[in-house]
Order: structure tokens, then sequence, then C-alpha cells
């Protein structure tokens, strides 16, 4: 139960404390977002829907790397694969990210979302419509989704990776939301020195998963990972 709630308070804190970085990256789509066209109830409606679906995009992404790291955790790979996604992060870092999108496939699936997301913010009329646009945003290429995900990896457990990147998509939701309705008061220089900043609290994340997996014994930062024991016993001693 104590890592389930550490996972929550993880993603709780990536999220809300890595969402700044969406003032600088993310401005341009949550400005483009017709919220300000709304009135009343709906304006709140459809910032609800719209985060709601990042979350659950979020957590979809939880469970596919939840479950990859527990097939992981099973192979007593623990250590290997804390280590592995702190070092890639770090590798991105120093790219800037950069060479993610020279991977073909993230490449494609970044073009796609793009398109579709300029069709379907062409025909948002209605709060509602901005559901299945806060669902194809989540799969937008993001550090700071990268470190969730590498987070909900190292988790080795389904269930803690899907907690983890759903509790990551709802600490977002705060400065998201001030984003969308506020956005227009900040400008661009502004956004662009906060996006600066970004890369040092990534690095900050990806130095804690290689520590995860150094097994240093230190509680939360650096515990001791135990593997599982598949062996059964089948012999008895006789009565």
């Amino acid at each position: 139960m104590n890592e389930i709630y550490l996972s929550i308070l993880t993603g709780l804190s990536i999220g809300f404390l890595g969402s700044f970085h969406c003032i600088g990256m993310c401005g341009p789509i949550a400005l483009a977002l017709p919220v300000r066209q709304y009135s009343g109830l709906e304006k709140y409606v459809g910032i609800g829907l719209y985060n709601m679906g990042r979350a659950l995009t979020y957590a979809l992404l939880g469970l596919c790397f939840g479950f990859v790291g527990n097939q992981f955790r099973l192979w007593g790979l623990q250590q290997v694969i804390s280590i592995t996604a702190g070092v890639l992060i770090l590798l991105f870092i120093v790219s800037r990210f950069s060479i993610a999108s020279k991977i073909p496939v993230m490449g494609k699936m970044n073009t796609w979302v793009q398109q579709r997301l300029g069709k379907l913010l062409a025909g948002s009329k209605k709060p509602t419509s901005l559901f299945p646009i806060g669902l194809l945003n989540g799969l937008l290429p993001c550090g700071l989704v990268y470190v969730a995900i590498a987070a909900s990896l190292a988790t080795m457990d389904t269930l803690q990776g899907v907690l983890l990147m759903f509790f990551f998509g709802l600490g977002t939701i705060p400065v998201m939301a001030g984003l969308m309705v506020f956005g227009h008061l900040i400008s661009a220089p502004v956004r662009y020195k906060i996006n600066k900043a970004v890369p040092y609290f990534v690095g900050v994340m990806a130095v804690m998963l290689i520590l995860r997996g150094m097994n240093l014994g230190i509680p939360y930062l650096s515990p001791s990972l135990e593997k599982d024991s598949t062996e059964v016993s089948c012999c008895h001693k006789p009565q």
C-alpha cells in the first residue's frame, strides 16, 4: 500500500512541479483552445474535459509501461531498468529532446497527432469537443511526459504505473487550467524563460531514477529492491 501512495505522490509531484513547463512549451495549444468564447459554466466544463482527456491518455500510457516494467521485475531487472530509464532521460536532456524526433516511430506519431489536433481545433465549437483534443494532446512528445513514463516504468507494477501517470495528469491541471484562462496575459518571453528551466527539473528526476536503481538502501530515494522469488517448495518433511 505504501508503494501505491508513493506512486500517487510521485505522479502529483512531477505533474505539478513540472507543469510550469507547460506555460512555455504547451502554451500555444492551450491558448488556441476556444475556452474564452464560452460563457459561464461552459468554460469550466470545457477546461475540465480537456484536462481529463489528457489525464486518461497518460493513464493508458502508464498501463502500458507499468505492465512492461512488471515483466522486467519478474525477470529480476529492476535495477537495470531504473538506471537505464534515468540515463535515457539525461540523453534526451543533452540533446534538448531533439533525439526523440529522430526516432521514426515517434516522428510519425508526432506528425499524425499534430494533423489530427489541427482538424479538431478547427472544428471545436462546443465544450465537449475539447475532450478528444485533450486525449490527443496527451500523445504529443514532451520531456515532462518522458520523465513520468520513465517513472511509471520504474514502478515495475501495472497498477502503480496507471496511478502514477493519471495523477501526473491531475497534477498538471492547476497550472494548465490557469494557463487556459489567463494565458493571454503571459508574454512569450516569460514563457520562453520558464521553458528553459525545465531541463534542470527533468535532470533531477533522472538522477533520482538512477539512484533508485543503485539499490543503496536509502528510504524513498534509493530503497532496497527485492527480487521476486519464483521458487516453490515441493518437498515436505514426513510427519
